[in-house]
């Protein structure tokens, strides 16, 4: 093994070995767990804690790329690639929630992971994760750089909220401009159509920036915002409702790419905010 396998290998072990990390603020607490996709595992309002429990669960990110791609193939210019197929026919989600990430910096409140783009992304870069807690809101960024070759790229958040809490079930409220039309495949067809009623695993778009409010009644009221106008929402489990901010559409890689520059990185941030009731 040359010394930069072994370089590269001692670094993947040291990520796995990170260890969770607990940002607290008035009553709010957030767990992100780094050696397991940095994902939140939990986000506590007091005693309520508002996500889906279990390691597929919580909030993972969606990079670098959001929801499925289509068969698993993108072009990056005249050069074809082909990713595993995670979720056949297609892949799905990306590969930030899959690996272990390295912790930067954290302290009570405030906390930035990062980990290095590998196989099976075929380019070479660097995703960080921040997080921001205050009593009554939680701001996340995501970031894509790339050390070389610039590559289109896609970023965002899946979280897994509880569809009940105190026994009452969430009430989605949001205004979308359009839903975009998803084809027997699970792909956009690239057709805009006015929004339908759910249960949903779909696409929605919000030129003025996504904001998505979640009600449980007499209990807490939660807004999910983000500058982006591209938002999945997935209500179709009886567990959770997930509310999905990213930076480009499912299967943008080969229909709205993003394009990752030496000058020109890739970032999206979300704020989630909430009041009790």
């Amino acid at each position: 093994m040359s010394s930069s396998e072994e370089s590269v290998r001692g670094g993947e072990e040291r990520a796995r070995n990170e260890v969770s990390v607990r940002l607290t603020a008035g009553d709010a607490e957030l767990t992100v767990d780094p050696a397991h996709g940095c994902r939140i595992s939990s986000l506590r309002i007091g005693s309520t804690e508002l996500l889906r429990q279990g390691e597929r669960y919580g909030c993972f990110p969606m990079v670098p790329w959001c929801g499925r791609t289509g068969y698993g193939q993108f072009r990056n210019g005249d050069v074809s690639h082909q990713l595993p197929l995670n979720s056949p026919p297609h892949a799905i989600h990306g590969t930030g929630r899959d690996t272990a990430w390295r912790t930067a910096h954290a302290d009570k409140a405030q906390a930035a992971f990062y980990y290095d783009l590998a196989e099976p992304w075929p380019y070479e870069g660097r995703v960080t994760q921040t997080f921001e807690l205050t009593e009554d809101t939680l701001t996340l960024g995501l970031a894509v750089e790339t050390y070389g070759n610039s590559f289109p790229a896609q970023a965002g958040w899946h979280p897994w909220f509880h569809r009940s809490l105190g026994g009452r079930d969430a009430e989605l409220s949001f205004d979308a401009a359009w839903q975009e039309e998803r084809g027997e495949d699970h792909l956009p067809t690239g057709r805009r159509i006015d929004p339908v009623p759910g249960p949903w695993d779909d696409c929605f778009g919000m030129p003025d920036g996504v904001d998505v409010k979640l009600t449980w009644p007499e209990q807490l009221e939660l807004t999910v915002k983000s500058r982006s106008e591209w938002v999945v929402i997935y209500d179709e489990q009886a567990e959770a409702v997930c509310v999905e901010p990213q930076s480009g559409p499912p299967n943008g890689l080969n229909t709205a790419p993003r394009l990752v520059t030496p000058i020109d990185p890739l970032e999206i941030t979300t704020t989630w905010s909430w009041a009790r009731l």
